[in-house]
């Protein structure tokens, strides 16, 4: 072989892997896909027409895919939150208390806010004290796990509780607008965030990408991002290397929340500029599977957060059209996460050599002939 052509060669090894790394991506959506078409056509609903739909309403139609496009914002800074928690291995899964305390008080107090101060630097106050609050609301799990080692799950998801109900009071009650209904004061007219020309696609779509992108960096460029992945690993080893591991937990959770109330402060100022009680899209939970199905990989969430923007809003459309509850589509990323769990599964075991089925269930397989060449 020429130097040239060893050159330009292949290694086998690196695509294999990267041949892996695609299929643990791509194998849970497509059995999720195929899985989701038998139900519906249990339950009597053309599978290709529910999917054509979908692509319609989310991708072929111009209107659609902005909304698609707007959509990925919250998306993009939510999973960037979940990422920076998850890569320490610090469960933060009170993303929707988070989330609408952040809200209640971007939509109560944002329309006096923006309403006294230039549109610029009204966005950049609501969007840092968005911040503040979410990441103020990880204080609690981040103390008790780093003072005490309690279980953050349980405590994420005990403050998300409470921050969900504490928004809807404060919406019903002191950030109370003069409609009849409970909600919060509307944005005056041209006080939201400025659309890109020619299009519905605010700027906070865009903000959000330089924030993944800046995020990235952080994790992969700089010391923080080395130690959250140290504790991540091994918090035992992150303790003999001199890491002032509880120091790093409050941080890291912070800076998680942070993100999260940033997605709270694009959705409000960038789309509805107003909340009613009781709402919440629920991105917490929604989004754990996808952070995982991307490796926590910051930039590597990016085409997936576009692939949940247009199954949210052409699934919006397609289970309208084939009058199915709108909670149907969380039974497809449901799926995808039960499919994403076996697919890494298997694939751990196979890398480590073993097999994959059970013991039990191999010894009902018939005894395969031991004559059996192993190139026939």
């Amino acid at each position: 072989m020429s130097e040239a052509a060893g050159r330009t060669a292949v290694n086998p090894r690196r695509a294999d892997g990267l041949i892996g790394r695609i299929g643990l991506a791509l194998g849970p959506i497509l059995l999720a896909f195929l899985t989701t078409a038998v139900l519906l056509a249990i339950l009597g609903r053309d599978p290709v027409a529910f999917y054509r739909d979908i692509l319609l309403a989310g991708v072929l139609r111009p209107s659609g895919l902005q909304d698609s496009i707007t959509r990925m914002a919250p998306v993009l800074l939510v999973g960037a939150g979940l990422i920076v928690s998850f890569r320490a291995s610090l469960w933060n899964l009170g993303a929707d208390g988070q989330y609408l305390l952040a809200v209640a008080f971007v939509a109560g107090v944002g329309s006096r806010v923006i309403g006294d101060l230039p549109p610029v630097l009204g966005w950049v106050v609501l969007a840092v004290a968005a911040m503040l609050i979410a990441g103020a609301w990880t204080f609690v799990p981040a103390l008790l796990k780093a003072r005490y080692g309690l279980n953050e799950i349980v405590t994420t998801l005990m403050m998300s509780f409470i921050g969900i109900a504490i928004a809807n009071v404060l919406i019903k009650g002191p950030l109370k607008g003069d409609e009849m209904v409970p909600q919060t004061f509307v944005y005056p007219e041209g006080t939201m965030l400025w659309d890109l020309p020619g299009t519905t696609i605010h700027v906070g779509v865009v903000a959000a990408l330089v924030v993944v992108v800046l995020v990235h960096l952080v994790l992969t460029r700089t010391s923080l991002g080395t130690r959250l992945d140290v504790l991540g690993a091994n918090p035992r080893a992150a303790v003999h290397m001199g890491i002032d591991v509880p120091r790093l937990i409050v941080v890291a959770f912070f800076l998680s929340g942070a993100l999260i109330g940033l997605a709270a402060a694009s959705d409000i100022m960038g789309i509805f500029g107003y909340v009613r009680a009781d709402w919440d899209p629920g991105y917490g939970l929604k989004v754990v599977p996808l952070v995982f199905l991307a490796g926590l990989n910051v930039i590597a969430f990016i085409p997936i957060a576009a692939f949940f923007g247009v199954l949210s809003i052409g699934g919006d459309y397609a289970t309208r059209k084939a009058d199915l509850p709108s909670d149907f589509i969380l039974v497809f990323i449901g799926l995808l996460f039960l499919f994403m769990i076996v697919t890494q599964y298997v694939s751990a075991r196979r890398a480590r050599g073993e097999p994959v089925l059970p013991a039990w269930f191999r010894r009902t397989l018939p005894a395969r002939d031991a004559t059996e060449g192993d190139g026939g």
